[in-house]
């Protein structure tokens, strides 16, 4: 495994790290604290040491995992968490400091912890980020040692544009791949000005990067790769990156006479990322062990030539730019 260092925290964490919002299963199945324990435990044997979470996923059992695994270990792990997705509604108006300091103390008691390294605003409306008392309350919660470090989760180059204008904002979760290519742009020169760690989420739109979907492939009724694609229950750019399935496959299609001999592409999605100095870590989830070992041989792989480089830019150009590119 190698590491690098997530942005003004400071911390050293691994390139590859853990998303867990499958982790105690996938998408649709109840929360296996037994897979989560395997997944988790496994993480760290294979040098894994930041691991992301949040307060929504699995209603709070992941939290619940991702604790019990830091207290049981001799390793420092680092633990990342999120909230403010269980506003209902999710608006504007419903962020106030008062409920967002309750979420946080609400995470403390599901990990026994007694700080959090990192809290990240997940995914807030646009609004919340032109509203100075919300990141100012972080600063509180950091006097009082509950949390060491701010970061945001965003689903948008300007939200993450926007929030690292704040000076308590350290790090930036964002969707970045081979069909999201936009941040490497902008974003990433000006987040690296400000030594603001990036975190790559959904590094493998949803499962479309391995290349084991088919046009014949059947997602489960509470699968959000079956039911929001359209974007009916949350940002549209969550699934498959926003990409429209069958064009997805297709692209699918071309990237494997890029990368030939592989059945599994994962590991090469993933080893592209790291191609980008900006990036301090990818957390690729894993509803199985199996997930977990592929996804840890990128960080082994050999970067892919300039000649590939140029290739996967042209499979973007061609099949998902438009319009994908200019929506987040």
């Amino acid at each position: 495994m190698n590491y690098r260092t997530l942005g003004k925290t400071g911390f050293t964490i691994s390139e590859i790290s853990l998303g867990t919002w499958q982790v105690g299963g996938k998408w649709g199945e109840p929360f296996s604290h037994a897979n989560a324990d395997q997944i988790l435990n496994d993480a760290v044997d294979a040098g894994i040491n930041f691991i992301d979470t949040a307060d929504v996923y699995g209603d709070g059992e992941s939290e619940k995992a991702v604790g019990r695994l830091v207290r049981s270990r001799s390793e420092r792990i680092y633990v990342a968490t999120k909230c403010g997705r269980r506003l209902q509604p999710h608006t504007n108006e419903a962020y106030q400091p008062s409920v967002l300091r309750a979420f946080v103390e609400d995470s403390l008691r599901n990990m026994g912890l007694e700080t959090l390294d990192l809290i990240q605003l997940h995914c807030p409306p646009t609004d919340v980020y032109y509203r100075p008392e919300i990141f100012e309350l972080f600063d509180r919660l950091k006097e009082e040692g509950k949390i060491q470090h701010l970061g945001v989760s965003v689903e948008k180059v300007e939200e993450g544009l926007k929030a690292i204008e704040f000076p308590n904002v350290t790090t930036v979760q964002i969707i970045f791949n081979m069909f999201r290519q936009r941040p490497a742009e902008l974003f990433f020169t000006e987040a690296a000005k400000r030594n603001v760690g990036i975190i790559v989420r959904v590094p493998l739109a949803s499962g479309m990067l391995t290349g084991k979907f088919s046009p014949d492939t059947s997602f489960s009724a509470d699968d959000h790769r079956n039911f929001n694609r359209q974007g009916a229950a949350f940002d549209q750019g969550e699934t498959f990156s926003g990409v429209d399935y069958e064009t997805g496959l297709a692209a699918v299609d071309e990237l494997r006479t890029i990368f030939p001999g592989d059945a599994n592409l994962a590991p090469d999605a993933l080893r592209w990322i790291l191609t980008f100095d900006a990036v301090s870590c990818i957390i690729p989830g894993a509803s199985k062990p199996d997930h977990l070992i592929s996804n840890v041989q990128a960080s082994e792989r050999s970067a892919p030539s300039s000649e590939q480089i140029t290739s996967v830019k042209k499979v973007y150009d061609t099949y998902i730019k438009n319009p994908v590119h200019y929506r987040w």
